[in-house]
């Protein structure tokens, strides 16, 4: 299995370029690539994840489906988090 693994790729980037590395990642993850992406755009990760894992300190907290973790959250960490980014 061959990964592609992603640090907050969108982090540096100026706003413009931002929605095309996005497009970019969309049509990565439509063709079947295994994609692991370390992100705080929520509604990216709605988007295309196919789960969602929630760290804090390098400590899973939460993981599950996506509807399950950003619409349901049950870790108080992971409510906390979502209610600040959305």
């Amino acid at each position: 299995m061959r990964w592609l693994v992603f640090d907050e790729l969108t982090s540096a980037l100026d706003p413009e370029l931002v929605g095309e590395v996005l497009t970019v990642i969309e049509q990565l993850a439509r063709s079947g690539k295994t994609l692991v992406i370390v992100t705080h755009e929520i509604a990216f990760a709605r988007k295309v994840a196919d789960k969602v894992v929630f760290m804090v300190e390098g400590e899973i907290v939460e993981q599950g489906p996506v509807e399950q973790v950003l619409d349901n959250p049950q870790h108080s960490r992971t409510r906390h988090f979502l209610a600040s980014v959305l």
